[in-house]
């Protein structure tokens, strides 16, 4: 899409951190310090450029709450970082034919649904925090999530 020709797409960093290190798993409280402070710095790389990221600093919060503690920043500091978080939601909200699991998202429906209720609280206090739920028609999904970049964006991008 042209309109976003000048954001960076940053990669997703927590599936390329558990492939390249799997035994994360047994430790999720390294885990997510480390993801913390690997997404901190590839923002930071960017300086002022605009991005579009699978995640935020805040996610820690919905997996593991003392990453703030440990990184000793606080929820306020995080939520500056953005100005804008659109969480899209989970697949597994439609039901098992919908949701993929494979061997990094290896969470049930019940608890990745869990888990998008989580990131949805760690998040919803942020100002410029938007929900777009799944949808069977993934067209649907993703008009909407243009929809919702056009209201927080508005002329910053020519949308013809």
């Amino acid at each position: 899409m042209p309109q976003f020709a000048d954001f960076v797409f940053l990669e997703e960093l927590a599936r390329r951190m558990l492939r390249a290190n799997p035994t994360y798993r047994d430790n999720w409280a390294d885990f997510h310090v480390d993801l913390y402070n690997q997404q901190v710095a590839r923002e930071e790389e960017l300086s002022d450029r605009s991005f579009i990221s699978d995640r935020g600093t805040v996610d820690t919060l919905a997996f593991h709450p003392e990453t703030l503690n440990l990184v000793n920043t606080d929820l306020e500091a995080e939520y500056r970082r953005y100005d804008t978080v659109m969480q899209l939601g989970t697949t597994a909200s439609l039901g098992p034919q919908y949701y993929i699991r494979d061997e990094i998202r290896r969470e049930p429906i019940e608890e990745a649904l869990v888990i998008e209720e989580a990131l949805r609280k760690a998040w919803i206090s942020h100002p410029g925090y938007m929900f777009v739920a799944a949808d069977r028609d993934f067209e649907a999904k993703y008009v909407a999530l243009l929809h919702g970049l056009q209201k927080v964006l508005g002329d910053r991008i020519d949308w013809t």
